[in-house]
């Protein structure tokens, strides 16, 4: 059994997805952000950081938090949407990276300066959505040849979904992406995927 503590947040939604996928039994705890529950001192318990998601393995007493993190836990926990061959595994990781390292930081960001910020920073907004826009580029071109992102259905694309699903929150269009839109219907269609976005129960 899984204990995972998260919120409806792209980076929340991840591990959940994962889940389905494997078939691993989970219950979900809710830690409210906006209400700064990851800041209370049972959480911090879980993960020092103070950020969801973060998850506790009950069968063999592994706290794992980063959600990058998590996914290659429960993948190599199942033997499942991690390949094995050297090759193939290292793309999976570089995209999972690239997702961790670059997709989440900077489409987070301009979400944060276009929606949340006090006041409006033209300078953010401006630096962040061409940044955006560049990596949107960049998966788009990884996504001409192949399905999914590194070839075969993987971490890399259960990292990924969630934060090209929040475009919209974000206020950018996909039109001129339509590799990107292919994958994210392939992506929709998925059971696992709908159930784990839906994160029914929080």
């Amino acid at each position: 059994m899984i204990d995972l503590y998260t919120y409806t947040t792209p980076n929340g939604k991840k591990p959940a997805i994962m889940l389905e996928e494997v078939g691993l039994p989970y219950t979900l705890h809710k830690v409210d952000i906006t209400k700064g529950e990851q800041f209370t001192p049972e959480f911090i318990a879980i993960n020092p950081n103070s950020k969801i998601p973060a998850m506790v393995d009950r069968e063999t007493d592994i706290t794992v938090f980063e959600s990058g993190a998590m996914l290659i836990y429960l993948a190599e926990k199942t033997g499942k949407l991690l390949p094995e061959n050297p090759k193939q595994r290292s793309q999976v990781i570089e995209w999972l990276m690239f997702q961790m390292a670059s997709v989440g930081p900077m489409f987070g960001q301009l979400g944060h300066f276009r929606n949340s910020a006090p006041e409006e920073v033209n300078y953010a907004i401006n630096r962040y959505e061409k940044e955006t826009l560049r990596l949107l580029g960049v998966l788009e071109k990884q996504l001409q040849n192949q399905e999914y992102i590194a070839g075969e259905y993987s971490i890399a694309d259960i990292a990924t979904f969630p934060w090209i699903g929040a475009y919209k929150y974000l206020k950018i269009t996909l039109d001129d992406y339509p590799q990107i839109q292919r994958w994210k219907e392939t992506m929709k269609q998925r059971p696992a995927v709908k159930a784990g976005m839906a994160l029914k129960g929080l």
